[in-house]
């Protein structure tokens, strides 16, 4: 630690004494990326409460000569959010909405409030927030004023700017004023010398540079590069709320803002209209933009079959035919209007003879679909189905809307000429493409190449009379090219108007003013690899094994999100940054190269971000780019303990298949003892929590009494894997799985006496899991049997579907994996057509396991149960908490629990007792999780088997309240 950040740190502690600061790698490795391409590691991390801390933390800052960058959600595509000394998180704390004035229609908002949070605020009112990125469920009010953001409906609400009534800032030297439409004004009195003498010097500037402000800036509607500064014009009002909104943090720190409201329309109609290609969908943007429409969004087929192959087939319907399109929305007051006006624009579209389909989407379940896949669009563009990766950079540009489709023929031609390729998407409604584009960033050849492309692509689009950016602003990737953009006057114009805010320079440095090189900080200009990375996971989707994968993340951030998907469910609970999937990747990226965390497997840093991974596996399906965390944490805690003892519930938590089986041989005596004070010794023994209670283990002699009764003497078409947990704890479920089989059509012969390894996997103990899933894959593929494999317990089937190929790494076990189904997906794929289950509840709550939620898309619990006549699925998105071993460990109880208060708990507390609502679980952790939250209330999760079984008694149904 330098002597600065030594007295920094000691000043804070005076001045600021509440403030959380972290200087070690542990708390600051994550804040060295935002989703950009950048790299910079800060020196400490604050996390204020207040604007007094602000007000500390630059006081003490200018003092010691330290930087401060101003970061929200981190998702800044530009590097806007990253820097060298003292990186400000507000989204941790500062996030509320502080005050909603429905007549006025504004509200106050600290900047890390997060944009969905504000959306849930106000949407009681019939009021929104206008612009909406794509990252809406994590990016905050700061970074949107920051960058000036826009978003999908930018063509009715255009820029953050619009929508701004006044900023609360604090100023390089800690002093706190408002800015608004009539200048700037002291929040203390005692300042209102200082606050009008650098507003008295930002006039004079404006005055001195009218002529370049008047016929440089403001030109097109998504001109965001460089300053304002044409707000504060004598004919604009001088108005320094807006003038500062784009400012990326290097002028001022935003506290708080009050924003503007609009009303909400009653009705939306969504198009989609499918194109042969890019050009063709921005050729009819002028006839669309005719139709007063809230969006037009488009993109290539790169990201439609990115999405497909990351969630299913299914995961993408309602586009017509096509290799490109375009949605339009259309909203006003009466939805039989709007959607005859759909209609109006659907003929008119149709005759103009461009498009090869066009449908308007009537399904609200369609909508939700079609734009999950753009708002993903980043994620799913940085890492295409054939593995290849592509990178911000040039993903930004804007013009006028009529010069898109010429734009966007010279721009795809520059890409041809470098050899490149860009995955393209965008508003294309406001003229703003986003491209990510194949730059080899690891090697020099590759990062002078990408210098090339930029400064070509650069005056391309100020030849179409366009912009570097259009809403993410130009950070570290475009501010060394705001030269070929502005003139010198108005270049030198952007500098004196920092200077007089931030004459240090202090505030962001290497952003818009004396920016850095754009091909410096680049996060793969690394030197060579430090870490051995032998694993035994071979990470058969990643051309560069354990590196490649964690270098999935990209930093978008979804995983922060706490609005659908299911992950990630730590972060959650804890709203912690290392606690988050993006979090966790980018201190295994910094473990890798070596970089804040030098300690590789042996890292203590790691250990502790990763210790709240619930291991859900919701990131592999949720996060755009793929990211696996659970894997990653298995192979790490492989290295980490290789050698060394273990935490003690890896053995009596890992081991569980082979002491469950024990038990089963005198399942009532031990059950007994483990009800009293030895099994509560004996948990505390084990790491094992004793706030619950143990399950009771099942006899050997009730599973086989259990498969006797299902024989049916029909062939058999499928195998019943009877896993561990089915095994030892329920093997009623496997009875009734197998009953269930039989009467759809699919009679089974039982497996038993096998394990998927998943325990051991979970606990990283990965030679064990090999030794074990070898065994099994042995065992079921004998050369000729293709029989499904049907397994009860989700978390094992997926296990089996994607463990045991990617640790095994052989043919035998690709055969097997590819056998594997859940009941649900059994039920779906193979049951015979006329199968009709018996009399089903009307309503039914149900908690679908993760690892079948991101193993098996497609194949979902709530699908099946509304194809076969259950009127109401109440599903519990999310994860129940307990997953495995995670919730039973004593030190992670309280995040458990945690989990469960963020969907389940709601979900079971919401059970109304007249209604007789079954509740429905297959996973066995979801199941007992359950019985733990429902302590005295008569519920008990039924696995789908008990719910289908056609021997069950319907008359008292497990599992219903009445």
């Amino acid at each position: 630690m330098t002597d600065s950040l030594a007295h920094l740190v000691d000043e804070l502690a005076r001045t600021a004494p509440g403030l959380r600061i972290e200087t070690g790698a542990g708390g600051t490795g994550a804040y060295a990326y935002d989703a950009s391409n950048y790299r910079v590691p800060p020196r400490a991390v604050a996390f204020p409460r207040s604007a007094d801390d602000v007000c500390a933390v630059l006081r003490a800052c200018r003092e010691s000569g330290v930087p401060v960058t101003a970061r929200g959600g981190g998702t800044s595509m530009a590097g806007n959010a990253v820097g060298p000394g003292v990186v400000l998180d507000f989204s941790r704390y500062m996030n509320r909405v502080l005050d909603i004035d429905p007549e006025a229609r504004t509200a106050r908002v600290e900047a890390g409030v997060v944009l969905d949070a504000l959306q849930s605020a106000t949407g009681p009112y019939g009021l929104a927030f206008g612009p909406d990125p794509s990252s809406h469920s994590r990016c905050t009010l700061g970074g949107m004023i920051g960058n000036d953001a826009c978003g999908n409906r930018s063509v009715r609400h255009g820029r953050t700017s619009s929508h701004i009534e006044s900023l609360e800032i604090v100023t390089a030297d800690g002093v706190r004023a408002i800015a608004d439409h009539n200048g700037l004004h002291p929040v203390d009195p005692d300042d209102a010398g200082h606050i009008s003498r650098l507003e008295q010097d930002i006039r004079a500037l404006i005055a001195d540079n009218l002529a370049p402000i008047r016929t440089e800036l403001g030109r097109i509607p998504r001109q965001v590069s460089g300053y304002h500064l044409h707000r504060l014009l004598p004919e604009n009002g001088f108005d320094m709320a807006r003038a500062l909104v784009g400012s990326e943090g290097t002028c001022a720190v935003i506290t708080a803002a009050t924003v503007r409201l609009f009303a909400t329309a009653s009705a939306t109609a969504l198009l989609t209209l499918g194109y042969d290609d890019v050009v063709d969908a921005a050729e009819d943007v002028p006839e669309i933009l005719r139709w007063s429409p809230t969006a037009v969004e488009g993109m290539d087929e790169a990201i439609v079959a990115t999405m497909r192959a990351r969630r299913g087939p299914d995961s993408v319907t309602g586009l017509p035919e096509g290799r490109a399109w375009l949605y339009v929305e259309l909203d006003g007051d009466d939805e039989a209007a709007v959607n005859h006006r759909a209609a109006e624009l659907l003929d008119v579209l149709k005759a103009r003879g461009r498009m090869t389909g066009g449908r308007v989407v009537e399904s609200a379940t369609e909508r939700r679909s079609l734009w999950r896949v753009r708002e993903d669009g980043a994620g799913l563009a940085a890492r295409l189905v054939d593995g290849g990766e592509s990178w911000p950079g040039w993903e930004d540009a804007a013009v006028a809307p009529d010069q898109l489709a010429a734009y966007l023929r010279d721009f795809r031609a520059l890409l041809t000429t470098h050899g490149l390729t860009g995955v393209l998407y965008g508003h294309f409604g406001a003229g703003c493409v986003h491209v990510r584009i194949d730059f080899d960033l690891a090697t020099d050849t590759g990062r002078a190449a990408m210098r090339r492309f930029l400064s070509e692509a650069a005056a391309l689009v100020v030849e179409h009379g366009g912009t570097l950016s259009g809403e993410h602003g130009d950070g570290r990737a475009r501010g060394e090219l705001l030269e070929v953009m502005y003139s010198h006057q108005m270049i030198r114009a952007f500098a004196a108007f920092k200077e007089t805010f931030d004459p240090q320079g202090l505030l962001n440095p290497g952003v818009i003013v004396d920016p850095a090189p754009l091909d410096a900080d680049l996060a793969l200009h690394t030197p060579a690899v430090v870490l051995p990375v032998e694993t035994l996971f071979s990470f058969p989707h990643d051309e560069d094994g354990f590196e490649g994968a964690v270098r999935r993340c990209v930093g978008v951030g979804r995983c922060r999100s706490d609005a659908g998907g299911v992950m990630c469910p730590s972060y959650r609970a804890t709203g912690e940054e290392n606690h988050s999937t993006r979090g966790r990747a980018r201190l295994l990226q910094e473990m890798v190269r070596g970089g804040t965390v030098q300690d590789g497997w042996r890292s203590a840093d790691v250990k502790d971000a990763l210790d709240l991974c619930l291991s859900c596996k919701a990131c592999s399906s949720d996060c755009p780019v793929g990211v696996d965390m659970a894997t990653y944490k298995a192979e790490f805690l492989h290295h980490h303990y290789k050698g060394r003892l273990r935490p003690r519930s890896h053995y009596s938590l890992g081991w569980l298949p082979l002491t469950s089986a024990l038990a089963g041989r005198a399942a009532r005596p031990i059950n007994a003892l483990m009800r009293g004070p030895v099994g509560r010794a004996l948990a505390r023994l084990g790491g094992v929590t004793t706030k619950r209670r143990i399950p009771a283990f099942a006899s050997r002699r009730a599973l086989r009494k259990t498969l006797r009764a299902t024989k049916t003497g029909e062939p058999s078409k499928a195998l019943l894997f009877v896993d561990s947990f089915t095994r030892a704890f329920r093997p009623e479920v496997a009875g009734a799985t197998s009953r269930v089989l039989a009467d759809a059509g699919i009679p089974c012969t039982a497996e038993d006496g096998l394990c998927c390894g998943l325990t051991w996997v979970s606990t990283g103990q990965l030679s064990v899991a090999r030794r074990v899933m070898a065994r099994t894959v042995a065992r079921l593929d004998d050369g000729g049997d293709e029989r499904p494999i049907i397994v009860a317990e989700p978390s094992c089937a997926a296990a089996l579907k994607r463990d045991v190929p990617e640790l095994l790494d052989t043919d035998a076990a690709r055969r097997v994996a590819a056998r594997v189904h859940t009941l649900t997906g059994a039920l779906t794929d193979l049951a015979a057509p006329d199968w009709t289950p018996p009399d089903l509840p009307d309503n039914v709550v149900l908690q679908t396991h993760c690892h079948e939620y991101a193993t098996f898309t497609g194949r979902r619990p709530r699908d099946l149960l509304s194809k076969l006549g259950v009127r109401k699925v109440d599903e519990a998105e999310g994860c129940c908490g307990l997953a495995g071993n995670f919730g039973f460990e004593k030190e992670h109880y309280d995040t458990s629990m945690a989990v469960a208060d963020l969907a389940l708990k709601p979900r079971l507390d919401a059970v109304d007792s007249t209604e007789r609502t079954v509740v429905v679980a297959d996973g066995f952790s979801c199941a007992t999780q359950i019985d733990h939250l429902a302590g005295d209330r008569d519920i008990r999760a039924l696995h789908l088997a008990e719910l289908l079984d056609p021997a069950a008694d319907r008359s008292d149904q497990p599992g219903e309240t009445s």
